[in-house]
This record gives structure tokens, C-alpha cells and sequence, in this order.
């Protein structure tokens, strides 16, 4: 019998709904039976959460480290002593610091090894802004801390992926942000990433275009005509079996999406508005490209239903158990490789 994979959780903002939807999550015993839940936080502000969505039957077993976790219950690391003063629903500095704090350490201990993956709660990205964190969020705070070169925004709800050319940056940028190279690392890794991470083994992605359809042959911008379209072909040429450039509107609008693998939109807003629309509170942010596993939930903060018992914990359950998927198969995919008879006898092992 394989040993239960050991799950890092942030909490993410004090004053916002990270707490009230890792407590709902892990309130099921039943989830243990599949990964060893740590959270990084502090035993006070948990018991304030859990009080403020009125639940009785469930505590955190406090320990120091992560080698200490019990794989009967779910653990929690102080990462702070001091009292803290929580105002839920309010974005403000103490907000920030905390979610910092625990970030920090769990970051620490995924570098280290001694957790297998890490699943962050939803952070302000202006409250965190402080020494240690200066960064648009937590991809490319992640992306510096482990060293990675290029990282892809991710999102996942069954079979939809949609990954981003860029990120968080603003909209006036995101043109000039867009070149051959960059389309093209992304589709590379989003190639990579379906193959190693989800076991599909010739993944069909579509691309698509940056202008209204997709720039309509020059008379709406050229980009897509200049940059996206040599980039399709120059991926093509290494390999990644990718189609495009579709005008966004109307892939989305149909049932094209549903024919492809992954799909790689230009910016933020493009894949995220109909990818939140489609996933309906199930979808996660994956991080790919890291050497380590780090997934999340698609919401946000929820300063307006914070601490009001409202909040769904759907997303960030679906958030847990990809990363446990996700770890899995990457070391099932290296075993296979180094040994592929050792391969059949981990197959057995896990039925």
C-alpha cells in the first residue's frame, strides 16, 4: 500500500472565505482516507472562522512540522503566535501579512520536500504587496521561489483546460506582450503539461485569436495574422498538434471548445470569463510547468460572504484531490519510464 501523499493548504486571507471553505472541505472524514491535509495557518483564527459559519464537531491537530502529521486528521502548523484582530470582509494589511506568513512556510516546506503539493486559498493581491511579495499573485511568486523559467496559468474543470499567453498584467500591455516565441513556449507547455499531467497522449489544442475575429484578415489588427498564426506553425514544426487561430466569441458560443484538449487564449480575461461561466464553481487554477504541484480554487477572496457560512468549498475540494491526481500520475509517469514491469506491480499495489 502506497503511503498517503501529504497536502499543503494556505489559508490565504484572514478576513476572506479561505478558511470557511478548507474547513467545509476537510470536515469529511472521509477525504483523509486519500491525502494527509497540513495547513499552514493558526489555530486561533481557525477556531474564529469556524465559529463565525457556526460549526461545532471539528478541530485541526496542532503539530510543528510536517513529518509530525497525523493521516487520521486533519493537521495545522502555526505559522504565527500573536493574537491577530480578524475583520471579516475587510481588505486591509492584516489581511495581507498573514497570508503571507503562511504562504511562506508552506512554500518552505514544499521546497524542502516535506509536503508533495500545495493548494493555495485565495489572496488580495494589493493587501499582500510587502517584503517577501512582490509579485502580481501567487503564479509568479511561485514561479520565482522554485526557479522556473516559465510557468502557465492553467485552468481545469473536467475535461476543459484553458491556458493564457499572459497573465496578470493590464490590458493595455497585453498586444506588445505577445510574440511568436511566447505563444509558442506556452502551447509547449500546455503540450507537455496534458501529456504528463493528464495522460492524454496526443493532445489536440486550439489557439485563439488576439482581435475580434480573429483580426477578420488584417482589417481588425494584425497580430493574429503576424504572430499567432506563424506561431501555430512553428509549434506544429515541434510538434504540438494545435489549430488556429478561432475567434473567441464563437468558440466559445458552440460546442467547439469541446473538441479539443486544451485551449490557449491570449490573455486573462479571454479564458477566464468563459472558462468561470462554463465550469460553474468546479473549475481550479493549476500552475503548470513548476517542478512541484501547486493547484487552487477559481474564486476569489469572497470578502462579501465572508464568514456568512455561504461559501461553496466545490472548487477548492476539486482543487485538492487534481493536485493528489496530478502527483500521482507524474510519479507513476517516472516509474513507467525508469521501469516499466515496476509499473505493473504499482498498479496492483494501488487496487
Amino acid at each position: 500500500m502506497l503511503e498517503k501523499l501529504k497536502i499543503g493548504i494556505t489559508i490565504g486571507d484572514v478576513n476572506g472565505v479561505g478558511l470557511e471553505v478548507i474547513i467545509k472541505s476537510l470536515m469529511d472524514n472521509r477525504v483523509l482516507e486519500y491525502f494527509t491535509p497540513i495547513v499552514y495557518g493558526n489555530t486561533k483564527v481557525a477556531s474564529f472562522h469556524r465559529k463565525a459559519i457556526g460549526i461545532q464537531d471539528f478541530s485541526f491537530n496542532v503539530i510543528h512540522s510536517a513529518d509530525q502529521a497525523n493521516p487520521k486528521r486533519a493537521n495545522m502548523i502555526n505559522c504565527w503566535q500573536e493574537d491577530v484582530k480578524i475583520t471579516l470582509g475587510e481588505q486591509n494589511e492584516v489581511g495581507g501579512k498573514y497570508a503571507f506568513l503562511s504562504l511562506d512556510k508552506a512554500v518552505e516546506d514544499l521546497r524542502a520536500g516535506t509536503i508533495d503539493a500545495l493548494i493555495t486559498a485565495p489572496i488580495n493581491k494589493h493587501n499582500i504587496q510587502q517584503e517577501g511579495f512582490n509579485f502580481p499573485g501567487h503564479t509568479e511568486f511561485l514561479q520565482s521561489k522554485m526557479d522556473a523559467s516559465d510557468v502557465l496559468m492553467f485552468m481545469i474543470a473536467d475535461e476543459l483546460r484553458i491556458g493564457v499567453v499572459t497573465g496578470h498584467i493590464p490590458v493595455k500591455d497585453i498586444a506588445a506582450s505577445i510574440s511568436v516565441e511566447a505563444i509558442v513556449q506556452k502551447l509547449k507547455m500546455m503540450n507537455d503539461s496534458l501529456r504528463k499531467d493528464f495522460w492524454i497522449q496526443k493532445p489536440k489544442i486550439a489557439v485563439l485569436g488576439l482581435n475580434p475575429h480573429a483580426g477578420d484578415n488584417g482589417l481588425i489588427g494584425t497580430e493574429d495574422d503576424e504572430i499567432i498564426k506563424p506561431a501555430i506553425q512553428q509549434a506544429k514544426e515541434e510538434g504540438v498538434f494545435c489549430f488556429g487561430p478561432y475567434p473567441a466569441d464563437g468558440f466559445f458560443a458552440g460546442d467547439a471548445f469541446t473538441k479539443f484538449d486544451g485551449v490557449l487564449a491570449m490573455y486573462h480575461d479571454q479564458g477566464l470569463i468563459p472558462f468561470k461561466h462554463i465550469a460553474s464553481r468546479k473549475g481550479i487554477n493549476f500552475t503548470a510547468g513548476l517542478p512541484i504541484v501547486r493547484t487552487s480554487p477559481d474564486h476569489g477572496t469572497g470578502y462579501d460572504i465572508a464568514g456568512k457560512n455561504m461559501a461553496s468549498h466545490e472548487s477548492f475540494l476539486e482543487a485538492i484531490f487534481a493536485a493528489v491526481h496530478i502527483v500521482e500520475r507524474r510519479r507513476e509517469q517516472a516509474i513507467l519510464a525508469a521501469n516499466p514491469l515496476a509499473f505493473r506491480r504499482l498498479s496492483k499495489d494501488r487496487d
